[in-house]
């Protein structure tokens, strides 16, 4: 059981603009190395209830490149943690953050099925504003059952985004 509070916060519009800002600092460092710096995870869908941290996926043109990624990631501050068993999307921790919003940095190369599932369940729900009301519903009623296992709480809205992903084609 993790110890970790799970804080799920209605939609708030700053997000947008927080990732503006941790957008501009990565590509300041990555320059051409990011093919593109996406917003994904809740805090990118109008509308939707969410952790207040923003997710973040650089896509890469390839692995070959990621070795002076984590060296431009780690100049400012950015510490490589693998991809922590989900193959596709390797993680990155960092320190010395406090101007930005809290954060979850992946690095995928462009043919990352990871990279592809993130994307078409963002556009999924930016379409289905029903979709957004339940996995909002979903996500504050598991906040509420389990303030304090975030273990158990994504185990809540696994059957939602699972559905998602079949419905999609991308599980």
């Amino acid at each position: 059981m993790g110890t970790k509070h799970v804080v799920v916060l209605p939609y708030d519009e700053k997000w947008a603009q927080s990732f503006e800002e941790i957008k501009a600092e990565l590509q300041a460092a990555l320059g051409t190395l990011a093919l593109r710096i996406e917003h994904v995870g809740s805090t990118s869908v109008k509308g939707l209830s969410a952790k207040p941290i923003i997710d973040i996926d650089v896509v890469i043109k390839d692995r070959s490149q990621l070795y002076v990624v984590i060296s431009a990631l780690g100049s400012i501050g950015y510490r490589h943690e693998g991809d922590m068993g989900i193959p596709g999307r390797e993680a990155f921790k960092y320190d010395g953050k406090e101007h930005l919003q809290k954060h979850h940095l992946y690095v995928c190369a462009e043919d990352s099925a990871e990279l592809a599932r993130h994307i078409s369940f963002r556009d999924y729900l930016r379409s289905h504003p029903q979709a957004v009301e339940e996995y909002s519903r979903i996500k504050t009623d598991g906040a509420a059952l389990f303030p304090y296992d975030i273990d158990s709480y994504i185990e809540h809205k696994s059957p939602f985004i699972n559905g998602i992903y079949r419905g999609i084609g991308v599980l």
